[in-house]
């Protein structure tokens, strides 16, 4: 799905305040330090808690195959004054065959309330438009999960619905808020209302 420019570990994605860059072994620690924090794990549908370094370093092996095969794009976010330190994952992965791709994103709580995700969201969003020939992104979140909803809100998304998904990592089924972002859909601009529905 995704070209070859991203299937080096030397790809990377500037943003004002933010490089975008595959995961590494060395994110292993600030990865597990971030998904520990219940704050951050239970407002997710995936990521296990209690959350482990060796569930770390199995997601970053598993990004980092993904992203060198062209399966997928996972990028961790750094800051451009302290680089090394990752404080957030975003991911798309495909279904290309349905001309689809899936939005997932995780931030440390460290860095809530600045505005960092929808900035490198926006960046990412925009790159995997140009550079695939997907026709839409889909996302979704948590229904209490307002910040996640608003970051999607931000880059254009509508809210399709509301679906029951299973959650093996939250132990059983959970409701979740659906969007999707068409091709060619413009960013909502800042402030904007709260999410659309999109038009059956």
């Amino acid at each position: 799905m995704f070209p070859e420019i991203t299937r080096d570990d030397i790809f990377r994605l500037e943003t004002r305040r933010l490089w975008l860059r595959w995961p590494r072994a060395a994110d292993a620690d600030a990865i597990a330090r971030y998904c520990n924090d219940p704050e951050v794990a239970l407002k997710t549908t995936a990521i296990p808690y209690p959350y482990a370094r060796s569930d770390a370093e199995g997601f970053v092996l598993h990004a980092r195959t993904e992203n060198a095969a062209g399966a997928a794009l996972h990028l961790a976010l750094a800051l451009k004054r302290q680089q090394s330190e990752a404080i957030g994952m975003i991911s798309l992965m495909g279904a290309e065959t349905r001309g689809e791709g899936n939005l997932g994103f995780v931030l440390a709580r460290s860095a809530w309330g600045q505005g960092l995700m929808t900035e490198a969201a926006r960046a990412f969003v925009d790159l995997v438009l140009n550079i695939t020939s997907l026709d839409h992104i889909v996302s979704s979140a948590l229904a209490t999960n307002t910040a996640s909803l608003r970051v999607q809100e931000k880059l254009g998304f509508v809210v399709t619905g509301e679906k029951t998904a299973d959650a093996p990592a939250r132990g059983g089924a959970l409701q979740m808020t659906t969007t999707l972002l068409k091709r060619g859909a413009a960013h909502a601009p800042y402030g904007a209302l709260p999410a659309r529905r999109a038009a059956s």
